[in-house]
This record gives structure tokens, C-alpha cells and sequence, in this order.
């Protein structure tokens, strides 16, 4: 076990000494080889968890401090005093990647958190409030639902499950507990996405018929081929946990399927579960009224095989291109594609009936349709109630979620737009490995093909590569 036992204070150990000082954050928990690892069912009643208050400082655990966990590990210890928010606790299958996270809380907080390999022990402590997971996409349900279940807020990282059963998963067990959930697209923070949907629900734009978008990338080498470190070995990376139960095609440890994870499809769907969230989330958000899709269809090619180009690696699983098409109950079409192979995009925008919104950097462009000009003026907006388009920082998601955590609101990426993302992008995958259209009906959750057939959604198991 990488587990770091805290030194005892002098005094009592109590939250209010830990949220007062931010001291050592071990010091409020009793030692964690005196627990065992609970099992957390659906069944099991789930702990509430403290009602925090706007003024409260809120205590935060990660889970998963990898590249983009490293990055929320920097981020939030960074803004730490102006979020009020204290971080007690680190935890990763890999010993090294704990130590780094451990001294780069210590370097800027100068507090000690404590290091974790079984993300169990972390969940036992009843001083920790939150928790940031930027596991492996495998990973994301349990965590979250285990989190949630022992009364504590989420971040999870993008894309919110890997399985489409795993997403409404997560959705019941966030309704159940009442527990705050943000996902990690950030660009749903960008407030001129907010300004879009402002914009739509005025009916400015008339009935949005149809969305496009992209996220283009040219990766000659490969897409997600990160280099590989020397300390990754089997001694400190705990494998069976990394792989977990969910995962059936196993193997014995392998650096680049722990590195380069993205590519395969036992642990991830690639370009649908990378990049594609960054443009679901903030499009289903702009419309003002985000739905669950009623119809998808997506096509993949990897005839690039630019992992030829990597020595020492393997073939990718996943599509080095994919453009996906999905139509919604009020009428809209939309088209997002995503490559790693060609990183010219398309044009950003929201077409309407009367009228179309362009997303043009830090500014959204409306322009009246020719037969609508008389009664649609064409404007350019940069602002939001006086506030600036600025992008999609982190940091401003992160505070986004520790603001709705005090005040019970729902935040930008919350649970009710990311259910219906997460059915958007698992649908997609389904279409393009199974080369069938999928129907969708949210009432029933059940899917069907063209022909009425009734089809199951794929899982773990579901294909030889799963």
C-alpha cells in the first residue's frame, strides 16, 4: 500500500483545528490501517455529508494525479486561499505520482496531504468534502458513485463514464444523494456559450435547425503517444488495481498501455471520449434548452496509422478521425467531427431559422438570415452582463464548482447536461463499432435500430477490445 501515515498532533484532533489551520490534513482522521475497504452498493444508504456554508472552507481530495489530475492539483492548490479551499488528501495507483502530488501541495500550501493507492481509504474520511477525479475513463463511475455515496461532492474529469449504463448510473446515484457534480469541460464555463443559449431562448435566432463544430488536431507521430518514464515499472504502479474489475481484455503491465491509454478501447473510445466533450458540452448547453438525442449515427477511419511513426508502440484502437451526426427532439441536427490526423476546422456555429450565431473566438456574431433581415439586427457580442469572454480556464470551472457546492445551484457542466452529453458520445461509439444508427428513447433508456430492433448498449465485455 502507498499509503503515508500522518504525524500525531499535540491537541485533539478535530476538523475545526484542520479547516482553521490547514495543517497537517492527516491529523484529522484516525489511522487508515485500522479501517476496512467498505464495499459501496446501490443499496447502501449514503452518507450526507456536512451542509456547507457560504463562508466554509470546503476540504478537497483527488483521486487520480496523473497529467490532467496534476494540473487541478496545481490549479486548485493555487487558488486555494481565494476559492477558501483546503487540500487534505492525494491518491494514484502509482507511488511516484502520489509523491509528486504530495510535494507540490507542500510547496505551494505548506500543508501535508496525506497519500493514498487505494482511493477507499481516501473516501473513509469524513473531513474530506470533495473530491477531484481525473482517474482513467474506467475508473470514473466508481469513484464518482463511491464518492457521492459517502457524502461528498464530484469533479470528474471529461468524459463523465465510459459505458452509456454507467452515465445514468452516475445520474441516479447524483440525484439520489443531492451532491453537487461538475464535469470536467471547462468550455462550459466560457460565458459566451451562455450568451448563445441567452440568445436563443430570447428567440433571436428563431428555432435552432442545425450545430456544427470541431476539434481538429495533426499528431504525425500519434495522438496521446506520451513519452514514457522511467519510474513507470511494476513495482510502482499497482496494476490489478489500474485495471480494476471492469476491464476483461487484460494483460500482465504494460508503461505504454498506462501511458498512452487514450488509444485503446479496454480503457477509453478515443477521439468521442477526448475531445468530442469539449464541443457536446458547451453546443447542448448554447441551445438554451440542452435534450437527449433521439437518433445518432458516427463513422470512424484510422487509415493514417500514424503510430507507424512511434517506435515501440502499438497500433491505436481507436479512430484517427470521426464525424458524428445526432438529431434531438425540437428539430436541431447537429455535426461535430474530431481528427488527429488534420487540424483544419470547421466553422463554429448555431444555426437558427431567422438567424445564425458564430462563435468567433472571445465574441459571438449573430447574423440575420436574408429573408428575416428586416426583423432580425445583426450584432456582435464580447460580454455577458459586463463580464468579458476570457476562454476556458480551469481554474474558472474549478471555482465554478466550489461556488455551487456552497450554494446548492447546479453548476456549468452539472449532472442534467452531462447525462444527456454522456448518452450523446456512448451512442456515437455504439454506431461506428456496431455500424448501426441508434435510436434512442430517454423515457425507457432503451436503444433501437432503424427497424425498431431493440439493441444493448455496450459494456465491459461487450467486444473482444473491452
Amino acid at each position: 500500500m502507498n499509503e503515508k501515515k500522518p504525524s500525531p498532533l499535540s491537541g485533539p484532533s478535530t476538523r475545526r483545528t484542520f479547516i482553521q489551520t490547514t495543517a497537517t490534513a492527516a491529523a484529522a482522521v484516525a489511522a487508515v490501517n485500522m479501517f476496512k475497504t467498505p464495499v459501496y452498493g446501490q443499496n447502501q444508504a449514503p452518507s450526507t455529508g456536512r451542509v456547507i456554508g457560504a463562508n466554509d472552507r470546503i476540504v478537497v481530495g483527488f483521486i487520480g494525479v496523473g497529467g490532467q489530475g496534476m494540473a487541478h492539483v496545481d490549479s486548485i492548490t493555487k487558488n486555494a486561499g481565494a476559492n477558501n479551499v483546503a487540500v487534505a488528501a492525494v491518491c494514484d495507483v502509482s507511488k511516484t505520482r502520489v509523491d509528486g502530488a504530495q510535494k507540490a501541495v507542500k510547496k505551494v500550501l505548506n500543508t501535508d496531504a496525506v497519500g493514498y493507492e487505494d482511493y477507499h481509504k481516501l473516501l473513509e474520511r469524513n473531513d474530506i468534502d470533495a473530491i477531484c477525479c481525473a482517474t482513467v475513463d474506467h475508473w470514473h463511475t466508481r469513484v464518482s458513485v463511491d464518492a457521492m455515496n459517502t457524502g461528498k461532492h464530484v469533479y470528474v474529469e471529461k468524459p463523465m463514464t465510459r459505458y452509456l449504463g454507467e452515465a445514468f448510473e452516475i445520474y441516479d446515484a447524483c440525484k439520489r444523494t443531492g451532491k453537487i457534480l461538475q464535469v470536467g469541460s471547462q468550455g462550459c464555463s466560457d460565458l459566451k456559450w451562455h450568451k448563445a443559449a441567452s440568445l436563443i431562448r430570447e428567440g433571436k435566432i428563431g428555432p435552432v435547425v442545425m450545430s456544427q463544430g470541431s476539434y481538429m488536431r495533426n499528431a504525425p507521430k500519434g495522438e496521446w503517444n506520451y513519452a514514457i518514464k522511467d519510474w513507470a515499472t511494476a513495482s510502482d504502479i499497482n496494476w490489478e488495481m489500474w485495471l480494476g474489475s471492469q476491464i476483461k481484455a487484460r494483460q500482465s503491465f504494460d508503461a505504454d498501455h498506462y501511458f498512452r491509454w487514450r488509444k485503446y478501447f479496454p480503457y477509453c473510445a478515443g477521439l468521442l471520449g477526448d475531445l468530442f466533450p469539449h464541443k457536446l458540452h458547451p453546443y447542448m448547453l448554447a441551445t438554451g434548452n440542452p435534450q437527449f438525442p433521439t437518433r445518432v449515427a458516427s463513422v470512424g477511419s484510422r487509415k493514417i496509422q500514424t503510430d507507424k511513426n512511434t517506435p515501440g508502440t502499438y497500433m491505436r484502437d481507436v479512430s484517427e478521425i470521426v464525424q458524428m451526426i445526432a438529431d434531438f427532439p425540437d428539430g436541431m441536427v447537429m455535426h461535430i467531427t474530431s481528427s488527429s490526423v488534420n487540424e483544419t476546422g470547421t466553422q463554429e456555429m448555431i444555426r437558427g431559422h431567422k438567424a445564425t450565431l458564430t462563435m468567433q473566438g472571445n465574441k459571438v456574431v449573430l447574423t440575420p438570415e436574408r429573408s428575416f433581415a428586416e426583423e432580425v439586427e445583426a450584432a456582435t457580442y464580447s460580454d455577458m452582463n459586463g463580464q468579458p469572454f476570457i476562454g476556458e480556464p480551469v481554474s474558472v470551472h474549478e471555482k465554478n464548482w466550489f461556488e455551487c457546492i456552497r450554494s446548492g445551484k447546479q453548476p456549468n457542466a452539472g449532472i442534467d447536461l452531462a447525462v444527456k452529453v454522456q448518452t450523446v458520445i456512448s451512442l456515437a461509439e455504439m454506431s461506428d463499432r456496431m455500424n448501426v444508427m441508434c435510436l434512442f428513447d430517454e423515457k425507457t433508456r432503451k436503444i433501437t435500430d432503424g427497424s425498431g430492433k431493440e439493441l444493448t448498449a455496450p459494456t465491459y465485455g461487450t467486444f473482444e477490445r473491452s
